[in-house]
């Protein structure tokens, strides 16, 4: 397998599990230097074995990308063990519902902080980080989702913060652009992760449904005819991650089965 990653430090955040796990993997699979970055104070099992698998290319920080001082030391510690960062792939994300007019100060608090606020304050930092190394070949990958394209009745603070972070992604491409650094997004569509456990419980709960009947219509209505897998992602995050991908920016990338269409 050609090795399309192997001149890249990458730095990913929300790494511990679901589609963040799944493009660790990938990373390291094509030489990528990856460090990683999750909330747990110890990574999860999946996690230390590809910490044990690799153990040369791969290190894990507990980070809460809430917290700028935490960033900080999350990239600090990248620089120190794998030189500088060429390559940020923007994960962390928390998921909450409730209909609109249930919905709480809370709920809109903890996700605009982690998703919103969390996600630009680590772009912001790692931009600055690659500027002032005067890295070669620079990039950012947002994840957004497809729900930052419209809104939705039970989720709307969700589809707000993708929405922020389609947009800034848009901007940051165009302020590093003079840089050439490269700032895209991708939009999953439904992808069975385990967070999907929840989020079936929650539509179950504002829907009257049965468990895991929400999980079963979403599948069905997506025009490939069922849910994404975290691997389903791989090949977007590698391919904006790599210099096949040098004359792309400010994009955002739908991998979602059809979902939406632009």
């Amino acid at each position: 397998m050609t090795l399309r990653l192997s001149n890249k430090h990458a730095l990913l955040t929300g790494a511990a599990g679901g589609i963040g796990l799944a493009v660790v993997a990938a990373y390291l699979q094509h030489g990528a230097r990856c460090t990683v970055a999750d909330i747990g104070a110890k990574p999860t099992p999946e996690l230390t074995q590809l910490l044990k698998a690799y153990p040369d290319i791969l290190q894990y920080v507990p980070t809460d990308v809430t917290q700028g001082a935490q960033v900080d030391a999350l990239i600090n510690a990248a620089t120190a063990r794998f030189g500088s960062i060429t390559t940020l792939f923007n994960n962390a994300a928390v998921f909450d519902m409730a209909p609109l007019l249930e919905s709480t100060e809370a709920m809109y608090d903890r996700i605009f902080a982690v998703n919103v606020k969390g996600a630009f304050f680590v772009m912001q930092k790692v931009l600055a980080h690659i500027v002032a190394q005067q890295v070669t070949g620079g990039a950012v990958i947002n994840m957004a989702s497809q729900a930052g394209r419209r809104g939705e009745s039970l989720v709307s603070h969700y589809c707000a913060s993708k929405a922020a972070v389609i947009s800034y992604t848009q901007s940051a491409a165009l302020a590093m652009a003079p840089h050439g650094i490269r700032v895209n997004g991708i939009a999953p569509g439904v992808i069975a992760t385990p967070m999907w456990k929840n989020v079936d419980a929650l539509f179950a709960k504002y829907e009257n449904l049965p468990l895991g009947e929400k999980k079963i219509q979403v599948g069905k209505a997506v025009p490939l005819g069922h849910m994404g897998e975290p691997g389903d992602i791989c090949g977007a995050a590698v391919f904006l991650a790599s210099d096949e991908a040098s004359y792309i920016t400010a994009q955002t990338l739908n991998v979602d089965g059809g979902n939406v269409m632009n």
